[in-house]
């Protein structure tokens, strides 16, 4: 029809077009993979520390243009505390020593602990999977492209991003980032009024995926 109109051919209005469509049953959506549904996820209960812990990955800018610095932090969901945390380039095998790290500072027997994180590849890794497997935490994944089920970690990362004192200027090394990411988790932990919580944090609800349902 453009081409035609350009040439100044007319044969007929747009909508006789549609109504021929329609009466030669052509006026239909193409065949397509109808949308995947994922149930509901499983809510886990936190009454106290050291029984959900969920984590996640943010970057952080370096001075070579291209190329980031990998934040790992791990989140207590009861106490909002930061229990791990550590400043790497990606990798699985880093954050598998970072967890197993964490639940010895904090003297966590690993058989009690569900461990949430985003349905990334990062989180679902064999080696990750294995290192789970060996401690016997119970994993659990976000539902796919569902941030919120892993909100925790999300909102402590735009705190932290949001931090007046969040340098501008990218890290100028790995060692840089490292020292700031390290005075801020002390001031997160000892210092930051969290409003959701009074002197005894209330039992919260997390809504996470059973890993496999």
């Amino acid at each position: 029809m453009p081409i035609l109109a350009d040439t100044g051919v007319y044969i007929a209005s747009e909508a006789s077009f549609y109504r021929i469509l329609r009466q030669q049953k052509l006026l239909v959506h193409r065949n397509s993979a109808r949308p995947t549904r994922h149930s509901y996820p499983k809510e886990y209960v936190a009454t106290g520390p050291n029984q959900v812990w969920s984590w996640d990955i943010t970057y952080l800018r370096s001075s070579v243009k291209g190329k980031f610095y990998y934040l790992y932090l791990v989140v207590d969901i009861f106490s909002r505390m930061i229990v791990g945390w550590a400043v790497h380039e990606e990798s699985a095998e880093l954050a598998s020593v970072l967890i197993l790290e964490a639940c010895l500072r904090h003297v966590v027997d690993p058989k009690t602990l569900v461990f949430h994180s985003y349905n990334g590849g990062p989180m679902k890794g064999a080696t990750m999977l294995a290192t789970f497997q060996w401690l016997g935490i119970v994993p659990s994944f976000s539902r796919p492209s569902v941030k919120d089920d892993n909100a925790f970690p999300e909102a402590l990362f735009r705190t932290l991003k949001y931090r007046p004192e969040y340098p501008s200027a990218p890290f100028g090394s790995l060692e840089l980032a490292s020292d700031w990411v390290k005075v801020f988790v002390q001031w997160y932990n000892f210092e930051h009024r969290h409003v959701a919580f009074s002197s005894s944090p209330p039992p919260l609800v997390i809504t996470v995926k059973k890993n496999g349902s």
